[in-house]
């Protein structure tokens, strides 16, 4: 075993609704081996109030969050990453920073729950199954032999993973 404190960052587009949920899912899941951050290219400055109320009823922390560019995440001082998930499409296909130290990258794709229109009920449905698709992925994660797995094997993993049920869109084959 190791010692290690692995450094997740997790990248959407406004960086208000599911990196948050994964920040804050994978920092309590994780607690001790794992350390999430969230961010977004085009940040809404603030967090959808649905993901806190659905982190808080699944006894998730709540404070703390803040929607931010990622370019916080390239600057120098910034946390060196070891994994980076993007979870939504848009993000996936964005032309990202140069990230210090060439983290492991994957794309852990979700519908939109915030894109929801509709009742309170639709909404809360939506924001619950993004939470709950976030949630298997991460325990996928973090149940990975990481300190024993090598690189390309652990590459294809974490890629697996984002394939998982919610997967929003189909992922590339490796070749």
């Amino acid at each position: 075993m190791t010692d290690k404190t692995y450094n997740v960052l997790f990248l959407c587009t406004g960086n208000s609704a599911r990196s948050i949920l994964a920040e804050s899912i994978l920092n309590k899941e994780g607690a001790g081996r794992f350390k999430a951050y969230s961010a977004g290219s085009q940040p809404k400055g603030e967090v959808n109030p649905h993901a806190l109320k659905e982190l808080e009823a699944l006894g998730y922390p709540t404070t703390g969050f803040s929607s931010k560019s990622w370019d916080v995440f390239a600057e120098p001082g910034a946390p060196e990453m070891d994994f980076i998930f993007t979870v939504c499409d848009s993000a996936a296909g964005e032309a990202c920073p140069v990230w210090i130290g060439h983290p492991m990258t994957a794309h852990w794709g979700v519908e939109d729950p915030a894109a929801v229109v509709g009742t309170e009920i639709e909404i809360q449905r939506a924001f619950a199954q993004a939470a709950r698709f976030l949630k298997n992925r991460i325990s996928a994660f973090i149940n990975l032999p990481l300190a024993s797995i090598d690189r390309l094997a652990l590459q294809q993993h974490v890629r697996q993973i984002g394939t998982m049920e919610g997967a929003s869109i189909k992922q590339p084959t490796a070749s």
